[in-house]
């Protein structure tokens, strides 16, 4: 039996899938990974673009600015691949628990998986805190700003620091969204790693937890991965591509 026709089985026969998603399932809808080839980590030094050089330095919250808008000028144009359509299938079909996610691009709630079952674990691109007061604003807001002049722009209500509601270097990831994903993974009895180098921890210890807890682990990505030894299949292939021939393979099943 073939792969697909393996996970498309596994597929079928789970009622709690959690899917994970890293990096490499953007990059086929020509979203850059940042620490790619391509990625803007290869012309900034992401040590020194950290959280607490944000806080301190104008200079550094200019650079770091400077980067976001050269993501959200993608970010904001990009449009969903087949991978994320093949995800939003598993949520109709009522066989998803949930999406755990290390991109930050909202690509998966823009194809129409609802955004109470994304747990976006380094932040959002879409929006945009003050780090004074606590108002958060629309992420083209910020942008407006700077296509006005404002290399770093200010918060219109009090004035003070904004930052993208990414996580930067040297912040902690957020708690809710930690917790409920180690919580979801425990208690799958499916999880669908796609796209993730699977080195960036504590994301990467996602699919660990569902695999110790009895679920079945299929990973997805172009390259090997630390954990491929845990899990039960691995394919070495775009990761969207896969997932959509497997969700086809899964329709036919469910309609035979």
């Amino acid at each position: 039996m073939e792969q697909i026709d393996i996970v498309a089985d596994m597929i079928v026969n789970s009622n709690r899938i959690v899917v994970f998603t890293g990096a490499g399932f953007s990059t086929e809808s020509d979203v850059p990974d940042f620490r790619g080839p391509q990625g803007v980590w290869q012309m900034f030094d992401p040590n020194e673009l950290n959280l607490q050089n944000f806080l301190r330095s104008e200079e550094i919250r200019e650079k770091y600015w400077q980067v976001h808008r050269l993501f959200w000028e993608t970010v904001r144009v990009a449009e969903p691949n087949a991978g994320h359509y093949a995800v939003t299938e598993l949520h109709n079909m009522g066989k998803l628990d949930c999406v755990i996610t290390q991109n930050t691009d909202g690509l998966q709630q823009k194809s129409g998986t609802p955004d109470e079952k994304v747990f976006e674990l380094h932040g959002t691109m879409h929006w945009v805190d003050c780090l004074d007061c606590g108002e958060r604003y629309p992420r083209e807001r910020a942008h407006e700003k700077m296509l006005a002049g404002d290399k770093v722009p200010r918060c219109d209500k009090c004035n003070g620091i904004l930052k993208p509601a990414t996580v930067a270097y040297g912040q902690s990831m957020p708690e809710r969204e930690t917790r409920e994903s180690e919580l979801r993974s425990a208690r799958c009895d499916m999880l669908l790693a796609a796209g993730s180098s699977m080195v960036v921890y504590p994301a990467a210890q996602m699919p660990l937890i569902a695999k110790r807890a009895g679920a079945k682990l299929v990973i997805l990505n172009l390259t090997s991965t630390p954990h491929d030894h845990h899990a039960d299949v691995v394919i070495n292939d775009m990761a969207g591509v896969v997932l959509s021939r497997i969700m086809t393979r899964v329709k036919e099943i469910l309609q035979a």
